[in-house]
């Protein structure tokens, strides 16, 4: 498999099972306006999904939809900060949020830049879309900023955050969200 194919697959599976994630909270978010903003988050990022197992199915043949559903288990690449279920755990679905999409953006930055003009510009329309994702987790991270469930939530997920970047941007990240890496 290309470099090119395992990165795309790669972002497409974190996108996906995000997505999934996020929508576990359809119907039970602590408030109305929390149900249709996660609902709206987890569609958007099963469409990034889609635009990106797109491009790999192009490079591995096949389509997107047998690259999403038709792997085994183990065949997926997602970082380990998005399988983890946090129904019920609001603080956790929160600062797995704000940890995720802080380290997406460093990864759609160096993106945004490639020679690869095709993934260049998919990178460019996701980050447009994924600037509503960011404010949003940047809002809930603001709200429970001393909050010591929201605390211990971005504690335990912090090692998991790193998996998200290459390990030339973890030093973006921990900078980003003050920590030492």
């Amino acid at each position: 498999m290309s470099e090119r194919a395992q990165l795309l697959l790669e972002l497409a599976d974190d996108e996906l099972i995000l997505g999934w994630r996020d929508s576990e909270w359809t119907g039970i978010a602590p408030f109305l306006e929390e149900d249709v903003a996660f609902s709206s988050i987890a569609q958007n990022e099963i469409g990034h999904a889609r635009a990106l197992y797109e491009l790999a199915a192009r490079d591995l043949g096949g389509d997107a939809d047998s690259l999403a559903f038709d792997r085994r288990p183990d065949e997926y690449r997602c970082a380990p900060l998005v399988q983890t279920r946090l129904v019920g755990d609001w603080a956790g679905t929160i600062a797995r949020h704000f940890l995720y999409e802080t380290a997406d953006a460093i990864r759609l930055e160096a993106l945004k830049s490639s020679d690869d003009a095709e993934l260049a510009g998919v990178a460019a329309k996701i980050d447009r879309e994924e600037v509503y994702h960011r404010l949003h987790a940047e809002m809930w991270a603001s709200k429970l900023r001393e909050e010591p469930r929201f605390l211990d939530a971005l504690e335990r997920q912090w090692p998991l955050a790193l998996g998200v970047v290459a390990p030339d941007q973890r030093p973006t990240l921990a900078e980003r969200l003050g920590r030492k890496e």
